[in-house]
Formats: C-alpha cells, sequence, structure tokens
C-alpha cells in the first residue's frame, strides 16, 4: 500500500523520545525527585549501568543524556563489536577529552556479553573519566559484571511499562505528527490485544502496530485485523472476566487430575491470550501446597524456582520454566492432607475462644514471669532419649486435637508413619505421666 510512512524510519525510531518529558514509563527514575533525573540535571557522573528487559528506555535515555551533555553519541553493541574496536573509541575519546576536556559519551549496549577480560579493557578510562559510560544489560549485573565494573558505576533498574503507560504510548502514535496524524484508529478489543502483546516493551508495541497499518492499510483496525497481521490468533479470552476464571479453573483441576497433557496446553492457552506470567507463576505454587504437598516436597520448590525465573527474565523466556513447574505438578504423587489440616486448624482458631498459652511454652524472661510459673514443666525434647517430650501444646480446650492427616501418596506415606510414631509417643507418655501424678483412693 501507499502508506503515509513509507520510505521513513520506523515508528519506534520516529516516537523515539528526544527529551525527559517524553520519556514514557521508568517514573520511579525519572519522576519529580527520580535520581537518575536529578543525576542527569546535574550532569555530574561518568559511568551508568542500565539494567531492565528491552523495550524499556535505555537507549533512549542514552541519547537524551548525550544530547543534554552535547557530547557525541556511540553506540555500540558488546555482542557485535571486538574489543578492539571499543579502545579505539575510548581512545579517541580520551585524546578529546585531553585536547578540550570534552568527552563522547560510549552507549555499551548488552555489556553481559563481555567476559571478565573484555570488561578490564574499559576500568582505566572510566577510572580516569575521560568518557561518559553506559552499559546496558538485561542481565542482573550482580553475576554478569566484573565488582570492579559495577564499582566505578551507578546502577539504575528499568521496569517493563505498565499497560496504563503502553496505551498511552499507543495513543500518541495514533495521534501524533510523526505517526499516524488520526489516520488510523483502533477499536478497544484491538488495542489491550496489542498491549498485551507487548508485554511491557514499547518497542514491540511501536512494531506491532506499524506491522498491523501495513498489512490492512489505514482506517479503524478491529481486533481480527490486528491478530491476522501479527500471526496470532485473537484469544477469546478476558483477564478480568469469566474466561480467566474457566481457564485458570480449568488448568488448576487438570494439574489436580494429573493430566499432563491437559495442564500443558491450558497454560500455554492461557499464556497465549496474553495472561500475566506472574499470576499463573503464583497459582501454581498455590497448587504446589494445596494439592501435592508432602506427597512430594520439591514440588514447592520447583513451582517457587519458576516464579522466580518469571521475575528474572520475564516472556517470552519464562514460558518453559512454567511449562516445566505444570508438568512436574502434574505428574507428582497428589495429597490435599496439608490443605485440610490448615482449613480445620483455621475453623479452630475463627471459633473457639482465644485461650492463653500454656504457662510451660512460654519463656520465663524475668525473675516475675518465673514466679508466676512461666515455663514451669517444659521439657527440652534434644536432651530425651526419643526426642519427644509428655507435653501438651495446644491449648487446654484443643488438648488432643489432629488437624494433619496424611496420605499414603509418595513421600507422605513416610510423613504418614513417622506422625503415628510420634503422636503415639507424646500421647502415651503425656497419659503415663497423668496416671502417675493422679491421688491415690
Amino acid at each position: 500500500m501507499e502508506g503515509l510512512w513509507q520510505g521513513k524510519a520506523p515508528l519506534a525510531e520516529r516516537l523515539r523520545p528526544r527529551e525527559l518529558g517524553e520519556v514514557v514509563g521508568q517514573a520511579h527514575l525519572l519522576g519529580e525527585h527520580g535520581p537518575l533525573r536529578a543525576l542527569i540535571e546535574s550532569g555530574n557522573f561518568s559511568a551508568l549501568i542500565f539494567w531492565g528487559p528491552p523495550g524499556t528506555g535505555k537507549t533512549t535515555l542514552g541519547k537524551i543524556i548525550a544530547a543534554r551533555l552535547g557530547a557525541k553519541f556511540i553506540w555500540i553493541s558488546a555482542a557485535l563489536t571486538s574489543t578492539a574496536e571499543v579502545k579505539k573509541a575510548l581512545e579517541a575519546s580520551r585524546e578529546l577529552w585531553r585536547r578540550t576536556g570534552e568527552r563522547d559519551l560510549l552507549f555499551l549496549d548488552e555489556v553481559h556479553r563481555w567476559n571478565r577480560a573484555q570488561q578490564d579493557v574499559l576500568l582505566p578510562y572510566l577510572e580516569e573519566g575521560s568518557i561518559v559510560f553506559i552499559g546496558a544489560t538485561t542481565e542482573n549485573p550482580s553475576f554478569a559484571l566484573r565488582p570492579a565494573l559495577l564499582s566505578r558505576a551507578q546502577l539504575f533498574v528499568f521496569e517493563p511499562l505498565t499497560e496504563e503507560e503502553l496505551r498511552g504510548l499507543l495513543r500518541r502514535a495514533l495521534a501524533d505528527e510523526r505517526g499516524y496524524r488520526g489516520r488510523v484508529s483502533l477499536t478497544p478489543e484491538a488495542e489491550r490485544f496489542l498491549i498485551r502483546y507487548a508485554d511491557g516493551d514499547a518497542r514491540r508495541l511501536l512494531t506491532a502496530l506499524e506491522t498491523a497499518v501495513a498489512a490492512e492499510g489505514e482506517g479503524e483496525l478491529g481486533l481480527e485485523q490486528v491478530s491476522r497481521a501479527l500471526g496470532r490468533k485473537a484469544p477469546r479470552y478476558d483477564r478480568a472476566g469469566e474466561e480467566h476464571y474457566n481457564l485458570i479453573s480449568a488448568l488448576h483441576k487438570s494439574i489436580r487430575n494429573s493430566d499432563v497433557d491437559a495442564a500443558l496446553y491450558w497454560l500455554v492457552r492461557m499464556l497465549e491470550s496474553g495472561e500475566d506470567p506472574r499470576y499463573l507463576a503464583r497459582r501454581l505454587v498455590r497448587i504446589a501446597s494445596e494439592d501435592v504437598g508432602l506427597a512430594d516436597p520439591h514440588a514447592l520448590r520447583l513451582a517457587v524456582a519458576a516464579a522466580q525465573a518469571v521475575e528474572q527474565v520475564g516472556m517470552p523466556e519464562c514460558e518453559l520454566a512454567l511449562a516445566q513447574a505444570a508438568v512436574y505438578l502434574a505428574l507428582a504423587p497428589k495429597s490435599n492432607a496439608l490443605y485440610k489440616a490448615y482449613e480445620a486448624a483455621r475453623r479452630d482458631v475463627r471459633e473457639t475462644i482465644d485461650e492463653p498459652v500454656p504457662l510451660h511454652l512460654r519463656n520465663p524472661v524475668t525473675d516475675t514471669m518465673r514466679e508466676l510459673g512461666y515455663g514451669e514443666g517444659y521439657q527440652y525434647a534434644h536432651d530425651l532419649p526419643e526426642g519427644v517430650a509428655a507435653m501438651e501444646c495446644l491449648p487446654s480446650g484443643l488438648a488432643g486435637r489432629e488437624y494433619y492427616k496424611p496420605k499414603g501418596a509418595g513421600w507422605e506415606a513416610r510423613v504418614r508413619e513417622r506422625l503415628a510414631e510420634l503422636r503415639r509417643l507424646i500421647r502415651g507418655k503425656t497419659r503415663s505421666q497423668n496416671s502417675d501424678q493422679a491421688p491415690s483412693g
């Protein structure tokens, strides 16, 4: 089609902010009292590290900083450029600095791709301040960067753009002179689809919009047109509506029923429909305790690890971690004994009076407390042959309650045997002790 911007720069580049006031997102850094804004406005810095996911404004901020400093902006990818080329840029800036007192700004993208020896090349120049340096990374700097480099730079963490921030950017692209000047509009469904598709990435959002316009033409674009242009099926899904609850219910019940294939299908369907992976991670952690419990203690560890992967790498890289957790949970032996035990204990907490803690379980930290009987009769389990004391640890009104009733699945079968032995020892010793203390008739 003969588009308005045919032959010109990509939409994401045309809309790239040229000053701080145009930047979308990162309010925690660039807001009125943001630390990065204060640093940029003062101009009193020489080395920065920007850590965050793609499309969050790291390169844009680098260009804005260079413009404010009046410095030449040198963008280099650590993945594509040799150390010799970077050193050439460093030497050129050093020469400029020595002659004029001015400095270039080196923006080293994907700095985490450099090994320790390569990172060492930067250190003398940062030490003397002959160049303004910004290193950008999507990896945790604590693991990816040398301590010597981190100690010479100030670290700022960039966050994915929120849905509201992406919505504002999308509407700016439709109306702005550098965008589509009002010649393109979106239905609410298409707008939501693009925002979810972007997953916090401004560049991905604008590229997707540009792709849809190139494929479908100007005018109003609906959900089917946008999804067709992007090669993504339009989901019949609303993260705040009934279908959201239907799908998560299907996922949970499939895992509970040990149906691996169904669990994987519902998980993928939710992810492909734009569900927040953090929500799915939280539900998998819940399932690990509610439906697997101590039948497989490793289930919770794996679910928590998947949740950590979601936070650390985001979409789409975290997809397989979630799939791994869902499949493991479906395969694991099942027990809801822990869930039922918690519910039973909660019922007693809610429906009975709050009895005082038995005196023998209280710490006698003062003489007065000791005189009142605090700690009297307490037995230190580690000093006993069987490691179990003849003590009732529940309030008197609930003495003898048994909340946890393990099943025979997986590791919980061993737990059941151990628990039965412990209860036998505790109850048996307590009964024996009470019998010995009873007055003779």
